[in-house]
């Protein structure tokens, strides 16, 4: 079996290097994904950084996840998942994106095992020394291949895009905003933070979270409600409107029957 625990630089747990992954059998591949840990360690995590780093997390996730849900093509969105790319150490980004795959439930992403590695890649930074997002993620993501990386800086409320300008290329290019977006190629979306929100665009639709979506669609069904309780009221007016008019009618008819028979009478006993 090829080692996937390197020592020296580091003891933290790594997958085989390409070469050692196409020189295994099925069985021997299978037993090193099962044995590659599905956690991170506390030292190789940042310290929590608190609501404002979950809550933008949990936001972002909850966006993309709906879209992507609706739509034809396969996408996984995944949240800091161990990723393992060959020979190099794992990392857990806060958010990533892969195009063209199963949406299933993940504990790893195993490059060599999945068949490709991340789309796209999103840290939230919060507090603290930026260099591991700003520098050293912006280094080591582009030399993985990870077409586009974000960073979303919730200190300074900010988006910084980067964007590997062409396949093999393993230099980000630094995206520019367009009035105030970034437009990801990948996702094929546009990204903007307003009021302390990190907001997604489709086109000229904002990209709703579910418990924005589900207070959209309460207020649709009520709407609806109103409409079908008028039509109802309207339809149950119309009803004693008819009726009414279905007495009066009877009514008309009745005395005209009376008059008609008083009017005979009266014929009778004028001969």
């Amino acid at each position: 079996m090829g080692r996937h625990t390197h020592e020296g630089e580091d003891a933290f747990p790594r997958a085989p290097t390409q070469e050692e992954w196409e020189a295994m059998g099925p069985e021997e591949r299978e037993r090193v994904v099962e044995s590659l840990p599905g956690e991170v360690t506390w030292d190789e995590m940042a310290m929590p950084e608190g609501d404002k780093h979950l809550r933008a997390k949990v936001r972002t996730l909850d966006l993309l996840e709906g879209y992507f849900s609706h739509q034809r093509r396969k996408v996984y969105v995944g949240a800091e998942l161990p990723i393992y790319y060959p020979g190099e150490r794992r990392f857990a980004p806060d958010l990533l994106v892969v195009l063209d795959v199963e949406a299933h439930e993940r504990e790893k992403w195993v490059v060599s095992h999945e068949g490709k590695g991340l789309d796209w890649v999103l840290e939230v930074h919060v507090g603290g020394d930026r260099k591991k997002d700003a520098e050293y993620n912006v280094e080591r993501y582009a030399r993985l291949g990870i077409p586009e990386y974000f960073i979303y800086d919730r200190a300074r409320e900010r988006l910084e895009g980067y964007r590997l300008p062409e396949s093999g290329v393993k230099r980000y290019e630094r995206m520019e905003a367009k009035q105030g977006r970034y437009t990801s190629e990948v996702l094929g979306l546009e990204l903007e933070v307003v009021n302390a929100r990190l907001q997604i665009w489709a086109g000229n639709a904002l990209l709703l979270e579910s418990g924005e979506l589900v207070e959209r669609m309460r207020e649709k069904l009520e709407e609806v409600q109103r409409r079908v309780d008028e039509e109802a009221r309207l339809r149950e007016q119309e009803t004693r409107l008819r009726e009414q008019e279905a007495r009066r009618r009877e009514e008309a008819e009745r005395r005209i029957a009376e008059l008609t028979a008083e009017l005979e009478r009266l014929q009778h006993r004028e001969e």
